[in-house]
């Protein structure tokens, strides 16, 4: 059995993928939270855990989907189609657990 090197997984290539993923909203709301400095409170650090870890798990995903599931031709661009919005979908749903937890989802 000859294994290609491009389709192991180890954590390495892992790790630039779920760092983007949590690096996006983790950016977007300490922007949000450091220009109202004066409002911060202590529920919005259930946010700042949950939603990351959220993208930096759809993060993951949108990787083995994108370059280790589906390598080449068209089920790439549908699997990456694909993954963007379950990227989305995963911050979304992320956001509504964290909120609800602090009880600030109306």
């Amino acid at each position: 059995m000859n294994y290609s090197s491009n389709n192991t997984l180890s954590i390495k290539k892992l790790i630039l993928p779920i760092s983007i993923g949590a690096f996006l909203p983790l950016a977007f709301l300490l922007i949000i939270i450091l220009t109202k400095e004066d409002h911060f409170k202590s529920w919005m650090y259930y946010p700042l855990i949950i939603i990351p870890t959220g993208g930096a798990i759809a993060g993951a995903f949108f990787y083995m989907m994108g370059f280790q599931w589906f390598p080449k031709g068209s089920k790439k661009l549908l699997a990456i189609i694909f993954s963007t919005i379950l990227y989305f979908l995963a911050l979304w749903i992320s956001a509504v657990m964290a909120f609800a937890i602090t009880g600030h989802w109306n």
